[in-house]
This record gives structure tokens, sequence and C-alpha cells, in this order.
């Protein structure tokens, strides 16, 4: 199949290489052309712009928020106005439930179909075609994803007809993540002020009572102080608490731990943890609690 690929950061590249290796004929764009060289060694074709990357079945955007999306997709070169009739725009960025039903509002006028189809995993699992991938949309254009999507993930979950519900699905799991981001934070924090090694601890939690993915990642990225380089950057934290507070008072659903979580990721900002890793709520708690940081 001829794909466009829109977006090349950490997680798109890695998510590019799969649908290579998968047999697929992809076109790829990126605003810094250089991202696109390891997929042009392994047969992908570079787009001038996004439009370029218009001219198959699917273009996929995987982009970091909705100012980029919405570039890309409504400006001058775009995906709006270049994708074929009865083509998909598979978005697979964690984006606003606003501009999600938006996009599906202007692709249906333009005969265009929308999926909306975010993700769940870090860079790593993208580069290895594991991820946990949500779907929804119109069943064909679904249809005509799903090998895209099972090249990319280890399992795709389906989440109906309204392309919106799945970002709303994505944006409360990364709440969920952020949440035990802090818990583990401030529990680190505190056994490690009373001497109490934390990779113990983190150990103990982990093979007792929390034996999920997420308490092994985070809880290890904390204890060893390990928030560079990103696998996911903190103001992509802030954006996403962000958004599902911005759900949230939309369907007018209290969520106080979502404010308290926006307060965390702010102060991390403005500590100077631009460019680290949204587990780097770890080193709020500890400064916090008058521990030095040892490491990056």
């Amino acid at each position: 199949m001829k794909v466009g690929f829109i977006g090349l950061g950490r997680m798109g590249e890695g998510m590019a290489g799969c649908l290579i290796r998968a047999g697929h004929q992809l076109v790829v764009y990126n605003r810094t052309a250089s991202r696109a060289d390891p997929l042009v060694a392994q047969g992908a074709t570079v787009a001038t712009d996004p439009a370029d990357a218009c001219e198959g079945e699917i273009v996929i955007t995987m982009l970091a928020d909705d100012a980029a999306v919405a570039g890309v997709v409504f400006g001058d070169r775009g995906v709006l106005g270049h994708l074929k009739p009865g083509a998909v725009h598979l978005s697979m960025s964690s984006i606003s439930v606003e501009l999600s039903e938006r996009l599906l509002a202007e692709h249906t006028k333009a005969s265009q179909a929308f999926v909306s189809s975010p993700v769940f995993g870090r860079p790593h699992v993208a580069a290895s075609g594991q991820l946990n991938i949500l779907m929804a949309g119109a069943p064909a254009a679904c249809k005509t994803c799903l090998p895209l999507l099972e090249s990319m993930g280890q399992k795709v979950f389906p989440l109906g007809e309204r392309p919106s519900d799945a970002n709303l699905v994505k944006l409360s799991g990364n709440f969920l993540i952020a949440a035990a981001i802090e818990a583990l934070a401030e529990s680190v924090a505190l056994v490690s002020k009373a001497g109490i090694d934390r990779k113990t601890f983190v150990d103990i939690m982990n093979t007792t009572l929390f034996g999920s993915p997420i308490y092994k990642i985070y809880g290890s990225l904390i204890a060893e102080e390990k928030y560079e380089p990103a696998g996911f950057a903190a103001p992509l934290g802030l954006k996403d608490v962000r958004l599902a507070l911005a759900a949230a008072e939309h369907l007018r659903v209290p969520m106080p731990l979502g404010a308290l979580l926006r307060e965390r990721f702010i102060t991390l900002l403005a500590q100077g943890g631009e460019n680290l890793d949204w587990a780097a709520l770890g080193l709020v708690a500890a400064r916090d609690s008058g521990q030095a940081r040892t490491k990056s």
C-alpha cells in the first residue's frame, strides 16, 4: 500500500520503519528534513511538503500537539486540500477531543475519511512494532487502516465510529500514567530521605503490589534518576493533562487530581525540566523533600 507518513519524531520514525519492513511504500515528510534520512536508507521517499505525502490511499500524522496537526492539515499545501476523495487521514497523535471533532467534520465535507488511532508505548516499543493502538472511525475506513496498525502494534483496540472517543481514551490513559508517576515520585522521595535504597523499594513494589509496565518503567527511571533522553518529554505530559482537564470541564467531570498534576508539571518546567522525561516529576518530589539531584 502507498502510504504518506507525516511526523518523524522519536515515535514516528520507529512507526514508519515498521511500515517499511511490512512492505508498504512510504512517502515521508518532516519539518526537519534530515529526520527522514534513516528511512530513506530503508526505501522511503521524501516529500517536500505535506501535500506531497497525500498521493496514496492513506496519510498518517504523528505529531506533537494540536497546533502541529492543524498546521499540516489546514495550512497551505496541507492534507485537507490535497488528500484524494475517499482517502483516509489516519491521525495517531495525542490531540484534543475538540480538534478530533473538527478534523472529522472537515474531512467529511471534503469527501475524505478520518480515523483516530493514538498509541500507548515509548519510542523503543514503537520501533519494535509492539505499540498498543486505539482505533475509532467509520467501519470501512478502519478496515482500510487495520493492516497498517497491525504492522505497528501488538494489539489494536476498536472504540466505535466516533474518532474523538479514541482521543478521550488516550488522554484518560495518559492522565492515569501521570498520576502513577507522581505517586511513585512521592513514595521514592519518602523512602529515600529515610535512607532506604530507592531501587530496592521499587523492586519490592514491582514484585508485590504493583507489577505493571507503568510502575516498572517509571519506577526504575525515578529510582535511577534517569530523565534524559526523554522518551516522552515533560511539556507533552503537561499538554495531555491540560487536554484531559479541558475534556473533563466540557463533560462536567471534576478531576481534582488532574489539577494537582498540572501544577506539578508546571513546577517541573519552571525548574528547567523542559527537555526531561515526564518521569522527572520524581525530580520535583526529591527537590521538595530537600534531596539534591545526583545525575540525569
